[in-house]
């Protein structure tokens, strides 16, 4: 029997999209956390640093934003829709940005009179780079612009290897990577925890500024044993709350303050499990999907999938050969059949 050219194209995107279905209900419908297909998640860097921010110590100050702008010197930002600050004389970001890499926002209910309240109530969020243990948008990177420290664990960009490509963008569950769509040669914008400020001995912007300790620099498990002492707290208590470097060694030691605690934490910890745990941490009063923070994601980095995917194929590049095999029996079976005789 002769295979047409065109009966053969057809034949290999119907097993092709058969083979893709298979795979995808193969991993679609296993049970979590396990999947046959999965890689091992990546440990935690042996030195990671981060962030512990607490929404219930922010006061609103956005003292972190200008710290941030100074510190990375990002321009200033107004809003289409701020004809009010048409002089350009107030840097009023409202969402993380290629200008903007930290930005505070705002939980509103009701008559919002009542600070950390879920009704009738408001509360303050940070959003910046989370520093994913296993993130997204380094495993899709395809130059390599994306990296992960091996030591700190802290995730750069590199804007000369970057080629625009913008799959970070679209990977991170998050929302962070922003492109520079307003600048003919774009680039790719993120929070680097001031990764230069810290090969000073000096604080990332934010942590340097922030007044009540709202935002806390530090190794990630010190930060989360401190997110959980305070999770543990009841109101009414009264507790110490460290600014600066937990620790006191990066930037030098700061005095802290006592604060009596007004509302119940929540007993989530942002950061903890999501993805496989992230550097940053967050603790609230406020449920985080309140807070506009995804928090129907898996327990798993999404890259442990598609790598798990990806690596089980081309071992041993038994899927790639077997592709390849499949043409050139085709193949030779099209051609013996034109070249036989009546």
């Amino acid at each position: 029997m002769s295979v047409s050219r065109r009966n053969f194209l057809k034949r290999a995107v119907k097993g092709g999209a058969a083979a893709a279905a298979a795979a995808c209900t193969t991993v679609a419908g296993a049970p979590e956390p396990a999947n046959a297909l999965q890689r091992e998640p990546k440990p935690l860097a042996p030195e990671a640093v981060g962030l512990l921010y607490d929404s219930t110590l922010c006061i609103g100050c956005k003292a972190c934003m200008s710290a941030c702008k100074e510190s990375n010197h990002m321009p200033q930002e107004v809003g289409p829709d701020q004809p009010w600050n048409d002089t350009r004389q107030w840097d009023t970001p409202v969402e993380l940005s290629a200008k903007t890499l930290n930005v505070i926002k705002v939980y509103t209910d009701g008559n919002a009179t009542q600070k950390d309240h879920e009704k009738d109530g408001f509360a303050f969020l940070k959003r910046q780079c989370l520093h994913c243990t296993d993130p997204s948008c380094v495993s899709v990177c395809p130059v390599s612009a994306m990296t992960k420290d091996k030591t700190s664990g802290i995730v750069s960009h590199n804007p000369d290897a970057c080629i625009g490509c913008r799959y970070c963008v679209l990977s991170c569950p998050f929302g962070v990577p922003k492109y520079d769509y307003n600048d003919a040669f774009g680039q790719i914008h993120k929070c680097q925890l001031c990764k230069h400020k810290l090969a000073e001995n000096q604080l990332p912007g934010c942590a340097d500024v922030c007044p009540t300790g709202a935002t806390l620099f530090g190794k990630t498990p010190d930060l989360l044993a401190e997110a959980k002492r305070r999770t543990a707290l009841k109101p009414g208590e009264y507790a110490h709350y460290p600014r600066g470097d937990i620790n006191g060694h990066v930037g030098g030691a700061r005095d802290g303050h006592e604060k009596r605690v007004e509302v119940a934490y929540q007993s989530h910890i942002y950061g903890e499990r999501e993805l496989g745990g992230t550097q940053c941490l967050s603790v609230s009063a406020v449920p985080f999907d309140k807070l506009n923070l995804p928090t129907n994601v898996p327990e798993y980095g999404y890259p442990t999938l598609s790598e798990g995917i990806q690596h089980t194929l081309y071992a041993g590049m038994v899927g790639p050969a077997a592709v390849l095999g499949g043409l050139v029996y085709f193949a030779h079976r099209n051609t013996k059949d034109q070249h036989d005789p009546d």
